[in-house]
């Protein structure tokens, strides 16, 4: 089975999440350029599957680097941005069962699990 193209993915997670950025919910249109932010990070053993993909504009995606989604999400709250958690812990979710549908991806497994239980926890204290 072909695995769709960077730009096909951007495309289906722009589609899949809407038209605003993950991280800091400014509109991504002609002005604020879409790109691919792999949620669990490359380095992390994040795979390059729309599962672990969201769209997020330029200046959020250059910013995060490779920390985690957790720490990101954070960091964006501080600077008075609003991030979009639902989504993100959706994302999160789906990629959790994308692995355990289609195997592999131990490297990221620890990472995933763990942004899902810190997440998991800041929804149970907001409650």
């Amino acid at each position: 089975m072909r695995q769709p193209g960077r730009a096909e993915r951007l495309a289906a997670a722009h589609t899949r999440d809407g038209a605003t950025c993950l991280w800091c919910a400014r509109p991504l249109d002609d002005r604020v350029v879409a790109t691919t932010d792999h949620v669990i990070p490359r380095v992390q053993g994040g795979p390059s599957w729309l599962e672990n993909e969201v769209a997020a504009c330029r200046r959020c995606n250059g910013a995060r680097g490779h920390r985690g989604a957790v720490d990101w999400l954070e960091e964006c709250e501080r600077r008075g941005w609003t991030p979009d958690v639902e989504r993100l812990a959706r994302v999160l979710d789906d990629l959790a069962e994308a692995i355990r549908v289609r195997g592999g991806q131990r490297r990221a497994r620890p990472h995933l699990d763990a942004q899902r239980r810190r997440l998991a926890k800041r929804l149970d204290e907001a409650a």
